[in-house]
């Protein structure tokens, strides 16, 4: 067949370890062969970011900004063993905060469900999308390590000079302290992008924090998205028949279980960061996640919401296949395309990218599956293959369908 052309690039961001492995593998079997693709390239991998001093993050997060879609592989955020290992400058912060913050945009997260496949918690039956903050928190804050006694202050100066301070801790002996900010525009941007995402696909949507420990931080959050929400959204929400819902973080995270899903949970970034892995491992894997970050101007960057499965990684350097589940990967492909398309007017291309979501998730419906989900499967002799091997069964699948 003809290979569908692309009028505007996609950016590409390229990642680490196994995840690295299995973009190029998604990118041979199922783009390829189907689509002249164009993207404007950019290694995101850490040898890659250590050398350029993380400045190719930038670069690539203002080059969404410019051409609107982006799509991520899944990248290695450094800890101490990681520096050791990759003998990196420095443990360089989280490639997805630099770029969440550039783009200042809202992450939206929602399980891949697949009929064949029993979710733990059996009471969902239906996806709880995470809306994740994606500015601020301890993703862009700054710590320090208190070697013994000393009194800790948080310090603010104001433009005349003046000082205000507030004890943090007196210490006594060691320790560690950090500091942490956001903003009322992104707070303001954050529950007016949730609220509009509730209703666009009538569903109700819930936020927690933790107001009643937090009550300056915390209660912020609370008093914009009620402000938001009263002088923007409740007429709407009336006529649609939806609800916005606040309660104590803890309470939202009870309610969850007990729940049957159907709706939005918006939450602070690092809330956002832990609930969409539990809300996907609960779902059956958390390679089996969407992710879109949306900016307020409209620019969208798609990624799987997982890691870069380093155990897998290390099999696959010794010559082992692994059966590493690559779905999240795909649909960040297929979501990408998709947008491209309906950017540029191109409806064979976002035709394509339907017809491929469609064909891995029936892959799965068959009966073929990599190993992670095997003990999911309502299905008697569910077949578990490696991740090439699922690929190519996807591939012959959307084959038959063009």
């Amino acid at each position: 067949m003809t290979r569908l052309k692309m009028k505007t690039a996609l950016v590409e961001l390229d990642g680490d370890e196994m995840t690295r492995i299995i973009w190029q593998q998604i990118k041979d079997i199922l783009i390829l062969p189907y689509v002249d693709l164009k993207t404007e390239y950019y290694d995101l991998g850490l040898q890659s970011r250590d050398r350029t001093d993380d400045e190719i993050t930038i670069q690539a997060a203002n080059r969404i900004r410019e051409l609107g879609v982006g799509v991520k592989c899944a990248t290695i955020t450094p800890n101490a063993q990681r520096v050791d290992e990759y003998s990196l400058k420095q443990a360089w912060k989280s490639p997805n905060a630099t770029i969440r913050s550039i783009l200042d945009g809202t992450v939206f997260r929602v399980p891949i469900l697949v009929d064949a496949l029993e979710p733990y918690i059996r009471r969902w039956k239906k996806p709880i999308t995470i809306a994740r903050h994606a500015y601020g928190d301890i993703y862009k804050n700054t710590e320090m390590a208190i070697d013994g006694p000393c009194r800790a202050e948080l310090c603010v100066t104001m433009p005349d000079g003046s000082i205000k301070t507030s004890l943090i801790h007196q210490f006594t002996g060691p320790g560690v302290i950090q500091g942490i900010h956001n903003l009322d525009s992104s707070i303001t941007t954050f529950a007016r992008t949730c609220l509009q995402y509730a209703l666009d696909i009538k569903q109700d949507l819930w936020f927690g924090t933790k107001d009643t420990i937090s009550k300056t931080y915390g209660q912020r959050f609370k008093d914009i998205f009620h402000e938001v929400y009263a002088s923007e959204f409740e007429v709407q929400y009336a006529r649609a028949g939806i609800t916005f819902f606040y309660s104590l973080i803890d309470d939202i995270a009870a309610r969850i279980v007990k729940s049957e899903g159907g709706f939005v949970w918006a939450c602070q970034n690092y809330d956002g960061d832990v609930m969409s892995d539990l809300v996907a491992a609960a779902c059956g894997s958390v390679a089996m996640m969407s992710s879109v970050l949306v900016s307020p101007d409209g620019k969208y960057e798609f990624e799987a919401a997982h890691g870069t499965v380093t155990r897998h990684y290390y099999r696959h350097l010794k010559g082992e296949k692994t059966s590493t589940n690559p779905v999240a990967t795909i649909i960040a492909w297929t979501g990408a395309l998709k947008k491209r398309a309906e950017l540029d007017d191109l409806p064979k291309l976002s035709r394509f990218a339907q017809i491929l979501e469609e064909e891995t998730i029936q892959t799965i419906e068959s009966g073929i599956m990599t190993g992670d989900l095997k003990e999911l499967s309502r299905l008697e002799k569910p077949t578990v293959v490696d991740t090439e091997t699922f690929l190519k069964a996807i591939a012959a699948r959307v084959d038959s369908r063009l």
